[in-house]
């Protein structure tokens, strides 16, 4: 039997619980503060933009730190509307929309540095992890509104998150057309594994009858 699969589920439950955790106490500060969920929000974002323009500029420390400190930040808007019974689902479509652009810009600021460096495979690279990566969040949309789970797969934007900032803290080591094919290659695999989930879905209550 192939434990892979099993070893990468815990590893990704131990740091999604962690990451939790951490939201959890983060949260339970906020809550009794004067921060709102739209302030947190637009925070994220425009940190999230910051780190881009670090990117570009090759700051990569700087920008790796930003990163995901923003990401973070973006994390804690919509659990402290939760918290306090702020949550709408207008507040969670424009969250969606504003990690959306934010992932746009660091991707889009990533394949600048990489066409200066004449890293040709590195930009289609760069261009199939912005593919890959709106499909992943497009395929759990159009699942959960057809009524199912759509979280299925390997990585979602918390692991996708992850690897995109420890590929900014290595880019000086030559780290970044590689951790743009990382990203690609995972984010194709979750979209599939949700296109399989999905389909499951649908299938199973047939097979029922």
């Amino acid at each position: 039997m192939n434990t892979l699969p099993v070893r990468l589920n815990r590893i990704k439950d131990g740091y999604t619980d962690g990451a939790r955790s951490l939201a959890s106490r983060a949260v339970g500060v906020l809550v009794d503060s004067v921060v709102t969920p739209n302030q947190l929000t637009a925070l994220g974002f425009a940190m999230n933009v910051a780190a881009a323009i670090l990117v570009y500029r090759e700051a990569w420390f700087a920008a790796g730190i930003v990163f995901l400190v923003g990401s973070l930040v973006d994390i804690l808007d919509g659990a402290l509307a939760r918290s306090r019974g702020q949550a709408t689902p207008f507040g969670a479509f424009i969250d969606s929309t504003t990690d959306r652009i934010s992932e746009g810009f660091m991707l889009g600021a990533i394949a600048l540095v990489l066409a200066g460096d004449g890293v040709e495979w590195g930009i289609a690279a760069v261009f199939a992890a912005l593919i890959g990566s709106f499909l992943t969040s497009y395929t759990r949309a159009r699942a959960e509104a057809l009524g199912l789970d759509g979280k299925a797969g390997m990585a979602g934007r918390a692991e996708r998150v992850i690897i995109l900032g420890a590929v900014l803290l290595a880019a000086p080591w030559g780290a970044l057309p590689w951790g743009m094919v990382l990203l690609a290659t995972i984010s194709a695999v979750t979209v599939a594994q949700r296109i399989m989930s999905v389909r499951k879905q649908l299938v199973a209550p047939r097979s029922a009858i």
